[in-house]
This record gives structure tokens, sequence and C-alpha cells, in this order.
């Protein structure tokens, strides 16, 4: 009897079977579950959806910022006998005005970079600029020596701020299959202002005005940099898009369960301020590639920056030329910059191309770029021989002036192929 019961059972449990399984079936997954209230970006608000050209726009808009600050960083060289007549310093102190702005720029990428991941990139944009733009006017209006010097650091500072975020904004509007085009033509402004800043200045010194109307020429320039950070370059960090619509979505329709990600952040006050200045010294210590990335590149752009002492010396002293001429010295090392972007647009970035073809759906390793620096380190050194055994006055000054052609095609390479092999800009 038993057994007939048991019989009638499992058979009983047999027939429900096929409706457990369509009951579970139909039972949503908790990890495919979408929360309605969790706000998402639509097409058309994805920076990464705008039109290629608004990209390109923002991307040289970018690239404007940069040349900016990099302009600022070396047109103090070209006036520097000025300054010293007039405020009676040395040469040495003199030479501060130009090591103390690029320090600034040692520490303001701690600041802006962890800010503008917080407040979004326009906002720390605005502010840094303007207050740029403040210190500019000061260096112009300076009375002493003590003057020019903290101005100069503290205008490095905020200068650094275009150095760090403009880079951030290309990463945030194309993808990776992009990117590399725009961060080499992005890669000419490091290497055109520093080139352009001896030339304006030395024009400046010959024709007969004060010193200070460079810095007022720095700040009409800074000045509509501004302008045009308030009038075109928009938001484009995603986490602080969410935000802003979040909050827009809650101010709609009164209902506050809307959110973003970010908002879900319950970190304290001291604890952001520890993840914000925190950060950027543990990413770059915990990662042996970035340390090693980062003392090459400062190496390299150390390197480029003591041309500027050197180039007077060689130019002026040696071959007699005026601030002027001697300033105009330093254009083929753009020029060499511009023909490194486009050997990389017409060689490298096809390879790329293809290489991502082969790999996918896998991304291509980072490293694969560090090709064009394997190529272009040794031709930075060899640049660097060739302008110092041929900066004599007998030899005659195409040679070291040739140099710089060299010295500003290998180094373009070496920063258009180093970042993306550490890999943070595929981040």
């Amino acid at each position: 009897m038993s057994t007939r019961a048991s019989s009638f059972d499992d058979t009983r449990t047999l027939q429900q079977l096929p409706d457990a399984i369509d009951a579970i079936q139909v039972q949503p997954s908790e990890k495919n579950v979408v929360d309605p209230f969790l706000v998402t970006l639509d097409p058309s608000e994805d920076p990464q959806h705008w039109t290629v050209l608004h990209k390109w726009l923002v991307t040289i808009l970018g690239g404007i910022l940069v040349l900016n600050a990099t302009f600022a960083s070396s047109a103090p060289s070209g006036i520097l006998e000025q300054v010293i007549e007039e405020f009676n310093m040395s040469t040495e102190v003199a030479t501060l005005m130009i090591s103390l702005f690029v320090a600034g720029y040692c520490v303001g990428p701690i600041i802006w970079g962890p800010l503008s991941e917080e407040f979004g990139r326009r906002p720390v944009f605005i502010v840094a600029f303007i207050v740029y733009v403040c210190f500019q006017i000061g260096m112009a209006l300076a009375k002493n020596t003590a003057s020019l010097l903290v101005f100069r650091f503290i205008g490095g500072t905020f200068a650094a701020c275009p150095l760090t975020n403009s880079g951030a904004i290309i990463s945030d509007i194309w993808d990776a299959r992009t990117r590399g085009k725009a961060l080499a033509i992005f890669t000419v402004a490091p290497f055109a202002g520093p080139a352009l800043g001896p030339t304006v200045a030395g024009f400046i010194s010959v024709a007969g005005v004060s010193w200070r109307w460079l810095f007022w020429v720095l700040t009409m320039f800074a000045g509509v940099c501004w302008i045009l950070i308030l009038v075109a370059i928009p938001e484009t960090y995603r986490p602080v898009l969410l935000v802003k619509k979040a909050k827009k979505m809650r101010k709609e329709t009164g209902d506050d369960r809307y959110y973003a990600p970010m908002e879900r952040d319950t970190k304290t006050l001291a604890q952001q301020v520890e993840h914000v200045l925190a950060r950027p010294f543990k990413i770059l210590f915990q990662e042996p590639m970035l340390m090693a990335s980062t003392l090459y590149l400062s190496f390299v752009y150390g390197c480029l920056y003591l041309l500027f002492e050197a180039y007077p010396i060689v130019f002026t002293v040696g071959h007699g030329f005026d601030a002027g001429i001697s300033g105009l010295m330093f254009l083929p090392i753009m020029f060499g910059g511009v023909t490194a972007v486009i050997g990389y647009l017409l060689i490298w970035n096809p390879r790329y191309e293809k290489e991502m073809a082969r790999c996918a759906p896998e991304p291509v390793p980072p490293e694969y770029r560090l090709h064009m620096a394997i190529y272009a380190s040794p031709l930075f050194a060899v640049s660097f021989f060739w302008f110092g055994w041929t900066s004599f006055p007998s030899i005659s000054y195409w040679a070291p002036l040739m140099a710089g052609y060299v010295m500003g095609f290998s180094i373009s390479w070496i920063f258009v192929s180093v970042p993306f092999d550490s890999g943070l800009t595929n981040v």
C-alpha cells in the first residue's frame, strides 16, 4: 500500500516538474534586474555619441588651452635680459621665472585631475583659468622679484589644469578605436607652445616696448581661452553628467528616488579629501609601468626645457642673432612635432587599426604602441648629441637648427606612444 502511495506521489511530482521549471525560468535573476530609478544617459546625451565635427571642435579647443599654458611656460626666456636689468637680479634668479612655472606643472595635476572627477571637467576649467588670468595680470604689474617668482609658481599651478584635463576630455569623447588620432593631433600643442613662446617674446624684446607687454599678451590670450571655455566646452565626464540628469529628473518629477551611481558614494568629507589628494600617489606608486612612464616623460620634457637656456647661448651669443631671430630658431621643434603627427596618422595608426581587427573582440595590448618609442628614444638621444656637437660659432647655424627638428619629431612620438603604453589613456 505504501509502495503504491509512494509511486503515486512520484508520478504527481514528475507531472508538476515542468510547471516548476517554468516558474523558475520566469523569475528574473537578481543580477539582471534593472533599477528603474538608476539614471542612465541617452545616446544623444553621451559625449561619445556626439557628431565627429563636435568632437573635433572640443578636441581642438582643448589643444588651444594646452597651447596657452605651454606658451606661457617658455615665453619669459625672450625677455630675461630686460627683467634682469630692471630688478637687478642675477641670471640664475631670472631663470627661476621658467623653472618655478614648470614646478607648478608638478603640483597642479595632483589637484586638478582628482577635482575634475569629483566636480566635472568644465567647472575646474572655469575656476582654474580665471585665477590663471589674474596671476598673469599680477605678473604684468609686479614691482619686485619676489612678486615675479611667486606669481609664476602659482600661475604654473593653475596653468597645469589644461595639461591634466584636456587629455581627460579626449578620453571622455573618443572611443579606443579613434582616440589615437585625436591624441596624436592634440600632442602638437605641448610642443608648439614652448616653441612659439620665445619667438613672440623675442620680437617683443627687440620692438622697444616694455617686457611687461609679454604678460599683457599672455593675459589677453588666457582671457580669450576662458571665454572659449564658457561658450564652447561642455561637460564631458559621464558620472557628473549622470548626477546632473538625476537632479533634473528629481526636480521635474518630484520623485526623490532617482539617483546617479556617483550619488551613492557615502564617503565623509575627510574621506573624500583623502581620496582626492592621495589617489594620484597611490596609483603612481602601485603601478610600476606608470612610474617608469612618468619618470621617462618627465626626463624628456625636462630636456626640452633645457633648450630655453641653451638656444640663446648658441644663437644669440654664438651666432650674433638678436632676440627675435633667435626665437625663430625654436620653430623647427614645432615643425618636427607636426611631421611626427603626420607620420603617425599615415603609418602607425593604420597598423593599429589592423591590429584591433586581428585582436577583436579583445582590446589591443597597450604596449603595442610602444614600438614608436622604441624608434624615437634613440633618435631623441642622437638629436641632443647632434645639437651639442654642432653648437660652436664656427659651424653653420643650420646644423643645430635641424637638430631641433629631429628633437621635436622624436619627442612627439615618445609622448604619443608612452602614455598609451602606461594604459591610462585607455582606462
